[in-house]
């Protein structure tokens, strides 16, 4: 990889053609489309991925198919694909597709992470403590800063959706944090105010008829009230027991339905999925809910969605005796405390079963929370892949069946795996297709479809860049550029000989609460050349949307829909805008561009003027939006600068009349806010490349230049890295400016995949 810095006529030249570009301007481009080969079968492969690990807990490398004894209801099958998979890896999918009997093909070989592993934190803040959810906070943190890897998305749930609009799955620390800023605890345990106090479990022993645990309350009422008769006391402690179980059921039922909403959402997603599921723990109830079967429901939702759950027991370390922060029933009997002993235990198996039959674990009784989240990380790292055909009966009845996998003469070897699989619960099938037989139809409705998804749709792809930068006429703008595919639309016949096809456009700029702050809704006719009408559109649209915004965290969601053929597609993105007013250093955006290695070599005319060479050069260097670059191309950026600080001493910011200049354009400035001799900016800059948060590249410091600079306060740089030495996959390329008279620092970070 080489850099070069840019000269500065091609920067200032170039900031000023993208700032004036139409909003509605459509440009076409060029590319080959390749679809790889996919050998069809009759039968799908029923898969399940297995986990071996030593006494040490490390994984078992090196296993093979014919090692694995594979058994379903007891019987021993055959089986018929065999894997072994890094998650996260580029061709992880397609190992999956294959699994399943949909795709098969040679292994090209897995590039660990490049693809990213796919984390979702579901906290049960219905059953959160305050104590532990300070210590939750504290684990979302770690994970953050420390585990969350380059290509890693990641989602911070609750069970209450106090989160709100940054429920989401990303990739950009800044949402995660401010998702994690959000909990609060808010624990809804059920209590009353009457006495002798009640717990949740013993009001549900109550309801069992547990002799000792319903005679202690009695006893004790009939002691706070000696007027009452037995019979009496009796049915007001059950009815204080039935009304609390009731409550108990309700909130486990809450915490579990959003837990299945969340699993079955991600089964779009690819590869397998991780779920950390956070809980002080809840109760489980047939008498007053159908949590047992809602159990059911998640295990066999997250097996067909390819999801493993981890649960985290936030209580820490538990001595299982009363807790001292809450008021406790007199019992100097022991008669109570004997037969509530079961509680700790009760409470924790809910997160013990959504781990075990899901293939993961439970981690509990420990005060290092943290280390669990690394744990499981290493854990779900790799993993082998087993399928097997099903047989005509088990695909004629499908019923939940049980999964049992071990390793032939290893039984020191821990083998760790779902439990069953099948379809979800019959009655619950029975009453989806009642409720969807009496449902109205409604027309579809694509475009709105589209943008509320929870993620990407992919029918008609689509690809955002967003860029920030600050205008000195306009203030903070920002840009989204849009690009669209449109391979897969129709061309009709149109009038003069030539063919149109068309699309509709929208999208939004939302807040982090979801407020929308701008929006956009345009229909675009895509037409090929005159005369012939059998020619194909462009193989992509581009369409720039422009808006002027405050300091805050933002959104940027799009949509395109193919309404003649019912294709839709969706991109979303985040943005951070700062705060120039706090005269802090500051860049904007990376403005990142594309040019073709070959036209290097292309030799301009003998007359061609300084200008000329500048403009041709330009109009080799395309706005990149959807971050994929060929090997044999620059990758060139532009960033601007923002309040650094003169290098005389005690020389400060200095304040630029709005209604002057333009960004980066040279325009000469009034004398009373222009920068006095010898009170120029130091500034030094570094560029570094990544890949899976290890560095390729890391460039000296280098000053930057301003000579020809009016405008101190939006200082531009840029520069070309040359791609054709790194490998393919994906990158991050990391730009870090310094100011050696403030003592300060800023950078900016531009993710892209080398193809």
């Amino acid at each position: 990889m080489r850099l070069q810095s840019l000269p500065m006529r091609i920067l200032l030249f170039s900031a000023a053609c993208w700032l004036c570009a139409a909003p509605g301007a459509a440009q076409a481009q060029g590319s080959a489309n390749q679809k790889p080969d996919v050998v069809r079968v009759d039968t799908s492969l029923v898969q399940t991925d297995v986990m071996v690990f030593n006494k040490q807990g490390g994984f078992v490398d090196g296993l093979k198919r014919d090692q694995f004894v594979l058994k379903v209801d007891g019987k021993p099958r055959d089986i018929s694909f065999f894997e072994r998979i890094v998650a996260g890896s580029r061709n992880e999918e397609a190992q999956l597709a294959a699994a399943r009997g949909s795709a098969a093909g040679g292994n090209p070989g897995a590039v660990p992470l490049d693809r990213g592993r796919t984390v979702f934190f579901f906290i049960d803040d219905i059953h959160i403590a305050l104590g532990s959810m300070k210590q939750t906070r504290l684990l979302l943190q770690r994970f953050i800063d420390r585990e969350m890897g380059q290509n890693d998305e990641a989602a911070i749930t609750s069970s209450s959706g106090q989160i709100g609009f940054l429920q989401q799955l990303t990739d950009d620390k800044r949402v995660l944090h401010a998702a994690t800023d959000r909990l609060l605890a808010r624990s809804y345990t059920t209590r009353d105010s009457e006495r002798p106090p009640m717990s949740e479990y013993q009001a549900r022993l109550i309801e069992a008829n547990n002799y000792d645990v319903l005679e202690y309350f009695v006893g004790e009422l009939m002691r706070l009230e000696p007027q009452l008769p037995r019979n009496m006391a009796a049915e007001i402690i059950q009815g204080r027991a039935s009304q609390m179980a009731q409550q108990t059921g309700f909130l486990s039922m809450a915490t579990l339905n959003s837990l299945k909403a969340l699993v079955k959402n991600s089964a779009g997603l690819p590869g397998r999925k991780l779920i950390f599921v956070i809980s002080d723990g809840f109760l489980l109830d047939n008498r007053n809910s159908d949590s047992y079967d809602r159990l059911r429901q998640i295990t066999a939702a997250a097996a067909a969605a390819g999801v493993i759950i981890y649960s985290i027991d936030s209580r820490g370390l538990t001595s299982g005796l009363p807790d001292s922060s809450s008021e406790q029933p007199f019992d100097p009997s022991g008669r109570l405390s004997r037969s509530t002993g079961g509680e700790q235990g009760a409470l924790q198996d809910g997160l013990n079963a959504l781990a075990v039959d899901t293939g993961g674990r439970a981690f509990r009784n420990s005060n290092a929370l943290s280390p669990a989240v690394t744990t499981a990380l290493k854990e779900t790292s790799a993993y082998y892949l087993l399928a097997w055909r099903p047989e005509n009966e088990e695909q004629r009845n499908q019923k939940p069946r049980r999964i049992e996998v071990s390793v032939n003469g290893r039984s020191d070897l821990v083998v760790r795996l779902r439990r069953s699989f099948g379809e979800v619960l019959p009655a619950e099938s029975a009453a989806l297709k009642k409720k969807e037989s009496q449902a109205s139809p409604k027309p579809p409705n694509l475009m709105g479809d589209a943008l509320r998804s929870p993620y990407p749709k992919s029918d008609l792809p689509v690809a955002i860049s967003l860029n920030f930068l600050d205008v000195a006429q306009l203030g903070p703008t920002l840009t989204t550029s849009i690009k669209i595919s449109t391979s897969s639309l129709a061309l009709v016949e149109a009038q003069g000989g030539s063919s149109m096809a068309e699309m509709d456009v929208a999208g939004g700029v939302f807040d982090d609460h979801g407020k929308p702050v701008s929006t956009f809704n345009k229909h675009l006719t895509i037409k090929s050349k005159p005369g012939n009408a059998k020619a194909q559109p462009p193989d992509s649209v581009f369409y720039n949307h422009f808006c002027t915004i405050k300091p805050g965290l933002y959104q940027v969601r799009v949509a395109a829909v193919d309404s003649k053929h019912g294709r839709a597609g969706s991109a979303v993105r985040w943005i951070e805008i700062p705060d120039l007013g706090s005269k802090t250093l500051t860049l904007s955006s990376l403005i990142v561009g594309e040019r073709k290695l070959e036209s290097e070599n292309q030799s301009a005319p003998p007359d061609e003027s300084e200008a000329g060479k500048t403009a041709s050069a330009l109009r080799q260097v395309l706005l990149n939006v959807d971050h994929h670059f060929a090997r044999s191309s620059h990758l060139r950026f532009w960033t601007f600068v923002y309040n650094a600080i003169g290098s005389s001493a005690g020389a400060g910011p200095t304040s630029l009349p709005a209604s002057q200049g333009t960004a980066g354009s040279g325009t000469s400035v009034s004398a009373s806010s222009t920068i006095r001799p010898g009170n120029v900016p130091d500034l030094a800059v570094q560029v570094q490349l990544f890949r899976d948060n290890e560095p390729v590249i890391t460039t000296p410091l280098h000053k930057i230049q301003v000579e020809g600079t009016s405008d101190f306060l939006r200082l531009p740089y840029a520069a070309e890295v040359t791609l054709d030495g790194l490998q393919p996959g994906r990158y991050v390329l990391l730009v870090t400016v310094i100011d050696r008279v403030a003592k300060a620092s800023a950078s900016q970070k531009f993710g892209f995949q080398v193809d």
